[in-house]
């Protein structure tokens, strides 16, 4: 009985013992790669708001918001993926947070359906391209983006308070998205708008992808602009499907809480480092100002020989 209980006491630590060490990992990988990713977004970015003609570019524009959004969507998830494993918080606060993140959540395919149907105005529609993509549609487009996704958070905020007593919100929570649902209307609510926008989003970058391979069909080059979109179009289906990986976090998070931060790395980091990397070094125009930027700086660091 005594070496059976000691079998298990050890097992226990040790078991223990990885689970600390795996939790370590994931929170050192976490904040290196958030860090490689703010990093490399500065970049692409300065870039943007240096350069006058890619800020009146409708593509651009809705690139840089991509990047902004992504980049606010991961210091949420950051900040509450550490609140998660250390502290309580006032449900209103959780719920300012939560919300937040979940509509920079939402944005993200709304972006890539935006970027899809400019791709699309640009290759069939060339002569009307900048009738239709002008600067400020391309805010307001941003607008509309950041509309539908607080709305679902609007809805979702009435039923709570309708619903759930008073005494809810005066309770501190660990904070996580599963916490805040409390009624079975919200969970039909999240399901309904996730999938129909996912949905939504699908159909039209299948539609604009279709129509600009026919385009690049009948150009009968391998090389021409209408087959460089189709190739665009087909990297916003991947980072759509990205998204939908994404749900899976929500099951993945009830084996543990290091899981929190295993999730923000597999789920959250990998399928944003993407962005920036598909266009920050496959466009022309980020890839020759990128550079001639660290060829300015290097210019700069290195000594001079007298």
């Amino acid at each position: 009985m005594n070496s059976s209980e000691l079998f298990d006491n050890v097992t226990h630590v040790s078991l223990n013992q990885v689970y600390q060490i795996t939790k370590v990992f994931f929170f050192i990988l976490s904040f290196l790669t958030y860090g490689f990713f703010l990093y490399f977004i500065f970049n692409i970015l300065s870039v943007y708001f240096t350069t006058q003609h890619v800020q009146e570019n409708s593509r651009y524009i809705l690139f840089a918001h991509m990047l902004i959004n992504d980049t606010v969507c991961l210091s949420l998830s950051l900040v509450l993926g550490i609140v998660y494993q250390f502290s309580f918080i006032p449900v209103p606060i959780c719920y300012f947070l939560i919300a937040i993140s979940s509509a920079t959540f939402h944005v993200t395919p709304y972006n890539l359906a935006a970027m899809a149907l400019e791709r699309y105005i640009a290759i069939c529609y060339p002569l009307q391209y900048f009738m239709f993509c002008t600067t400020q549609r391309s805010y307001m487009v941003i607008g509309l983006m950041w509309i539908g996704g607080l709305i679902p958070n609007v809805v979702d905020f009435v039923i709570l308070v309708k619903l759930v007593p008073r005494e809810y919100f005066l309770q501190s929570v660990l904070c996580k998205q599963q916490t805040l649902l409390v009624v079975p209307l919200q969970n039909t609510l999240k399901s309904f708008t996730f999938v129909g926008s996912l949905l939504l989003v699908a159909l039209i970058i299948l539609f604009t992808y279709v129509n600009v391979l026919r385009v690049a069909q009948k150009s009968g080059s391998s090389v021409s602009s209408a087959s460089k979109a189709a190739k665009t179009l087909i990297l916003h289906a991947f980072q759509l499907l990205l998204c939908i990986v994404s749900l899976a976090s929500i099951v993945t998070e009830n084996y543990g809480a290091f899981m929190t931060m295993a999730n923000f790395f597999i789920f959250m980091c990998v399928p944003r480092l993407l962005s920036p990397l598909i266009y920050g070094i496959r466009d022309e125009v980020f890839r020759q100002c990128i550079r001639k930027m660290y060829f300015l700086i290097y210019k700069d660091t290195t000594p001079t020989i007298k």
